[in-house]
């Protein structure tokens, strides 16, 4: 006599098998989704409008808040952008190196990183990439993005 039963080793019913083969067939389909991420770009005008809402366009601030530089970056934000390629913290970047790093953070959170500032300054995903150069030549620091100012002597 054959025994019957839900055995270990038993052949799986083909109800059993249909449901197997759709959630494999779901997680293939649902899993590059989830890794994609769109194309999230926003022009430098936008990051400097954002900024000038964030931290009144001071790409160099660190007024002691626990947000950093022109685009008021957390220091886990910042890090986890991979800004730390570039500084240590947010306000010792350049404004392009600021820029580069919010591009990936866009691209990481969308515009809801910026939730006020972003909205007033029309932020969104999926724009033109900026034109930046984060690996330009000089001191590496705000201040070079900052526009020189020459007064008398």
């Amino acid at each position: 006599m054959l025994f019957r039963g839900n055995g270990r080793h038993r052949r799986p019913s083909r109800p059993t098998r249909i449901a197997a083969a759709a959630g494999v067939t779901g997680a293939a389909v649902a899993i590059p989704m989830l890794s994609a991420t769109g194309a999230s770009a926003a022009s430098v005008e936008t990051w400097d409008a954002v900024a000038q809402c964030e931290s009144g366009g001071d790409w160099a601030i660190n007024t002691g808040n626990g947000y950093y530089g022109g685009l008021q970056f957390s220091q886990s934000s910042w890090a986890a952008a991979g800004g730390t390629q570039y500084a240590e913290r947010a306000d010792l970047a350049s404004k392009d190196q600021q820029i580069a790093a919010a591009e990936v953070l866009l691209s990481m959170q969308g515009p809801g990183a910026w939730p006020v500032c972003g909205a007033q300054a029309g932020l969104s995903s999926g724009g033109e990439s900026p034109s930046i150069d984060p690996n330009a030549s000089g001191s590496g620091t705000a201040e070079s993005a900052q526009p020189e100012t020459f007064g008398s002597m």
